[in-house]
């Protein structure tokens, strides 16, 4: 295997270059999901000029882009800083929300070329999403503050991400949220990405679309969400990360929230992404050794509506940068070793604002009811490979079976204790695996107690 230092970044030396004056111009890194659930990166320059004629001739040619020609108003306040601790879960990432578009729930190719007044800029708009496969793109733009409909529609080859076949390759990047960039800093933006298609369309793996439509629908039920996800960190030849080689380590038991060497392993990982959550803005709010050793769990929320997928999605690709730099993998796969070791995934705890408010356990246990039916319509969207973790054993329900209990981590759904003494509050839902799609998760949770669009 190959030295794990030569394939890790070599952060002191990158340093000295994130020190130097950019210009009056920022990068924007542009994050989606593809097919595979892998993440990828693309560079791309554009600084406050108009667009070059080969650039003119490439949009001239996309079904709709030359029809119109719309002039981008000042844009509105986008503060590229940290959330406080005492926001409202309402609150999400600077910018989070659907770009202004012509035709509601489709992007408006046509007003792809936008001009900045003043100097001449031309920009777009961009988008994107799917399963675990977050790919990034980086822009250099203009030094100001940013909205998501400020931001230039990008484009990628999406047959080389199994999103588009060969012969109609282009897959459109529509920006949907924006967050502080913890890696390259202050003025630079990490950009959120739905994709389209040429022909206007939602392309097959943007789930957000769907699930953005669903939360607008049921708005007014206030939807809380906190995701918890578990992964494991893997050395390069897929080795959990504290397991001797060759062999395994002890039974588990001490490793669980566990303190000390023998225990647990790769701390610094977990606090580096910590903390580049917080500089980003991301509702991050815990994180603990799990009961695997080389496994860990971080917890985001509680958020309100899209903006759970949208925080989880970067807090993923966060995730797999910092872990770059170490030269870690980042597995989200639910059941990395088989055997007596517990599995991976992705609890999920929900709650709306008749759950939290007084008598709020009738309203729990009305959604459970609602719930039960769509068990296997659940499971599919719940993540891949779920089967081989929902045994009923190791902290997890049967997948066959729907399960509710308070305090159990034996049933398909946790109601804590604290909720069932009050009356009112949340329930877990405890099904979905560590790489299941938030925006699928959050959706079918919606659909399957307020009922389908």
């Amino acid at each position: 295997m190959a030295n794990r230092e030569v394939l890790s970044s070599r952060t002191e030396t990158l340093n000295k270059y994130l020190k130097l004056d950019q210009k009056g111009s920022i990068m924007a890194e542009y994050v989606w999901v593809d097919a595979n659930g892998e993440t990828r990166s693309k560079s791309r320059a554009e600084t406050g000029r108009a667009l070059s004629s080969l650039e003119e001739s490439e949009l001239s040619h996309t079904p709709g882009v030359a029809a119109k020609q719309a002039t981008l108003p000042s844009p509105a306040t986008l503060r590229i800083e940290s959330h406080p601790a005492s926001a409202s879960p309402r609150d999400g990432p600077t910018g989070t929300g659907r770009a202004d578009q012509s035709v509601p729930g489709y992007p408006d190719f046509g007003a792809m070329r936008r001009r900045v007044d003043g100097p001449s800029l031309y920009v777009n708009s961009y988008d994107a999403q799917h399963i675990a496969d977050q790919i990034k793109s980086c822009r250099t733009l203009a030094e100001k503050e940013y909205k998501p409909e400020d931001l230039p529609v990008w484009n990628f080859d999406g047959s080389s991400t199994d999103q588009a076949p060969g012969e109609n390759s282009d897959v459109y990047l529509r920006p949907c949220a924006i967050f502080p960039d913890p890696f390259r800093g202050s003025p630079n933006i990490i950009v959120l990405a739905e994709c389209w298609n040429a022909d206007g369309t939602p392309n097959k793996f943007n789930f957000r679309y769907e699930c953005n439509k669903v939360m607008e629908a049921y708005a007014e039920h206030d939807p809380w969400f906190g995701l918890e996800q578990e992964y494991t960190l893997l050395d390069h030849d897929d080795r959990p990360f504290g397991w001797p080689v060759g062999g395994f380590p002890a039974p588990q038991g001490p490793y669980y929230c566990g303190v000390g060497s023998g225990k647990v392993v790769m701390r610094d990982i977990v606090d580096s992404h910590y903390k580049a959550c917080l500089y980003a803005g991301i509702h991050i709010s815990g994180t603990n050794a799990e009961v695997m050793p080389g496994q860990w769990e971080y917890q985001v929320g509680p958020c309100v509506g899209i903006n759970m997928g949208d925080e989880l999605w970067v807090s993923r690709f966060m995730l797999a940068r910092v872990a770059e730099d170490y030269g870690v993998k980042v597995s989200f796969h639910p059941k990395p070793m088989k055997g007596n070791w517990n599995g991976a995934g992705l609890h999920s705890n929900f709650s709306t604002k008749e759950m939290r408010a007084e008598g709020g356990m009738k309203h729990i246990e009305d959604a459970l009811k609602k719930l039960e039916p769509h068990h296997v319509e659940c499971i599919k969207e719940y993540g891949e490979d779920n089967e081989q973790r929902l045994t009923g054993s190791h902290e997890t329900g049967s997948i066959d079976q729907f399960s509710w209990g308070v305090a159990n981590r034996g049933c398909s759904i946790r109601i804590p204790r604290e909720t069932a003494a009050k009356g009112y509050g949340y329930f877990e839902d405890r099904r979905p695996a560590s790489n299941a799609d938030p925006y699928r998760v959050t959706k079918i949770l919606m659909t399957s107690i307020f009922g389908k669009l």
